[in-house]
C-alpha cells in the first residue's frame, strides 16, 4: 500500500463545486476508501477543512465531512517538535503560517512529498509537491 501525504485544498476540491483538479481529488479519496492508498495529513489541515466547510455548509455537515476525513487518514499531530521546525522554516523559506506548520508535519513524519493543488511546497527542502493525479497504485 501506498502512503502519501495530502494537503487540505485535495480534499476541499473533492468535496467542493467542480473545478479541473475535482475529479483527481476524488479519486485519490476513492482510492483511500477501497485501502489501495492510505492518506496521512496534518491536523492543521483537518482544522482548515473544519473551518471551510463550516462557513460552507453548516457545523453539522461539515463535521459529518471532518469526520469522513478522519475515518481515511492518519492525522498526525501538532507538537513542539511540528511548531519549532515549522518556525524554522517560516526563518528559511517565504512559506508562512499554517503552510509552513503542514510542511513541518510531513518533513517529520518522513515524507519527502506532498499531495496538493498548491505550488507553495515548492521552496520547501526536502519536500516535493505532487499534484492528486500524480500517483499511482
Amino acid at each position: 500500500m501506498i502512503d502519501l501525504f495530502v494537503d487540505s485544498p485535495v480534499f476541499l476540491h473533492a468535496l467542493g463545486a467542480p473545478v479541473a483538479v475535482t475529479p483527481a481529488c476524488q479519486a485519490l479519496i476513492r482510492s483511500a476508501q477501497e485501502h489501495t492508498v492510505r492518506l496521512h495529513t496534518a491536523v492543521e489541515c483537518v482544522q482548515e477543512i473544519a473551518f471551510h466547510r463550516t462557513r460552507m455548509g453548516g457545523v453539522s455537515r461539515a463535521l459529518a465531512q471532518v469526520n469522513a476525513i478522519r475515518d481515511l487518514c492518519v492525522v498526525h499531530p501538532f507538537d513542539d517538535r511540528v511548531l519549532d521546525r515549522g518556525l524554522e522554516l517560516m526563518a528559511v523559506t517565504t512559506i508562512r503560517g499554517r503552510d509552513a506548520f503542514i510542511a513541518a508535519t510531513a518533513l517529520l513524519a518522513g515524507f519527502e512529498s506532498i499531495v496538493t493543488t498548491d505550488a507553495r511546497f515548492v521552496e520547501v527542502p526536502g519536500l516535493r509537491p505532487a499534484g492528486p493525479g500524480s500517483w499511482t497504485a
